[in-house]
């Protein structure tokens, strides 16, 4: 019980890091800030180092995810939420950064046979389904 509390604490956190970057995305009009704070919540849910994860090659953040045992319902939210902030960084203009984070996530999405299908090609990422489904998730979790 105290493990699922404490899984459920932590993704609701995450949601609220989802939350908070796409709020700053849109009311700021700040795609850089709103790909760090998503990059940040990243970090915090898998309760590891987030500037180490972020830094690592695509093979490389999917296999230490698996090795420190991340809950496998997290690794969705984490790839979709790198897809989003690829996306912040396109914005941005960060193409690099862009391209990095999107392969990170297809990474960690093959690992753990999640799809990100209709994260990809030229439609907009649905950042709203992404929080809608993230609060949806946890909140069933209690």
């Amino acid at each position: 019980m105290l493990t699922q509390d404490y899984l459920v604490r932590m993704l609701v956190d995450f949601a609220a890091g989802i939350m908070r970057s796409m709020q700053r995305r849109t009311e700021h009009r700040d795609p850089k800030g709103a790909a760090e704070m998503l990059e940040g919540a990243i970090g915090q849910s898998v309760d590891l180092d987030g500037d180490m994860l972020l830094a690592l090659a695509p093979e490389s953040i999917a296999s230490i995810l698996q090795v420190s045992g991340t809950d496998p319902a997290a690794t969705e939210y984490v790839a979709r939420s790198l897809m989003l902030a690829a996306s912040y960084r396109a914005d941005a203009g960060d193409t690099d950064m862009a391209a990095l984070r999107a392969d990170q996530a297809r990474a960690i999405a093959a690992a753990y046979g999640h799809d990100l299908s209709d994260m990809e090609g030229d439609a907009p990422v649905p950042e709203a389904d992404l929080a809608e489904a993230a609060m949806q998730d946890f909140l069933a979790e209690e």
